[in-house]
């Protein structure tokens, strides 16, 4: 593994895709397909847009997946194998379980915590007029969001979106910790973006899905850059709750900032 190899990397992306088919494609098939809910619990009561030039074959599913796996899979391939090739060649230490077990389940109970502070941050970033103009609107094009919409990402996008496991090449971590936290930043927005705030079998909730918060941000753009795990949003001000008070707020900040 000190070398990279192509059959290498192929094999990685190919279990990424697998894997990403596996769940995006999964709650697509539930949800939006066999509609095995109906219409419960989403948020916009209408279908993924087709025959719609804005998204790539004009269709805005088959838009998501194609960013989804060229994007989304590539760049997780790319930091997953970068890691990997750091580790062989030893340019990294690491912390293993059997030497650090409390370390090992630290690092599990602070995901929300680094995930949330990161993904506020270059988010906001992300809304800066040029990298919106030029990479973020690839993803903000859904507004009506369905599982394949999570990773639906301009390349730069996925670059930094997906930076959040960097952290693991300054600080010693378990292997086994960094595709935790890859799987979970690639895989988890599948379930924030369903577009379905609970996940129903029949009358029992199987469990809470989208975000309602982040729902929000898919429709009012200027708002709700974090998410509820790490509530950055109320403590900046850059909350938005649903109600009319907090569209007036909204709507009287953008008129401030033009004039």
């Amino acid at each position: 593994m000190q070398h990279v190899t192509f059959d290498w990397v192929l094999l990685i992306f190919l279990r990424n895709t697998a894997l990403l088919f596996l769940v995006a494609g999964s709650l697509h098939l539930y949800l939006h397909v066999r509609k095995a809910q109906g219409n419960r619990f989403k948020f916009l009561n209408r279908e993924m847009a087709t025959k719609n030039k804005v998204f790539k074959f004009n269709d805005q599913v088959y838009d998501n997946m194609f960013w989804s796996i060229a994007s989304g899979v590539t760049v997780w391939t790319g930091y997953e194998v970068l890691y990997l090739y750091s580790l062989a060649n030893e340019w990294i230490s690491v912390a293993p379980f059997t030497e650090h077990p409390l370390q090992f389940f630290a690092w599990i109970l602070c995901f929300p915590l680094i995930r949330g502070i990161h993904f506020y941050f270059i988010h906001r970033l992300l809304h800066h007029p040029f990298l919106y103009k030029h990479v973020h609107i690839t993803h903000h094009r859904n507004v009506n969001t369905g599982p394949w919409s999570g990773i639906s990402m301009h390349p730069i996008e996925n670059l930094i979106y997906q930076s959040s496991p960097l952290i693991h090449f300054i600080i010693p971590t378990d292997p086994v910790i960094v595709i935790i936290h890859l799987i979970l930043v690639t895989l988890n927005p599948a379930f924030t973006h369903s577009g379905f705030e609970k996940i129903m079998n029949k009358e029992t909730k199987i469990l809470d899905s989208a975000d309602f918060h982040h729902q929000l941000h898919h429709k009012y753009f200027d708002c709700n850059y974090g998410n509820m795990d790490m509530p950055l949003d109320v403590w900046l001000g850059t909350d938005h709750d649903g109600t009319d008070e907090a569209t007036q707020r909204l709507r009287m900040k953008k008129r401030k900032s033009v004039t």
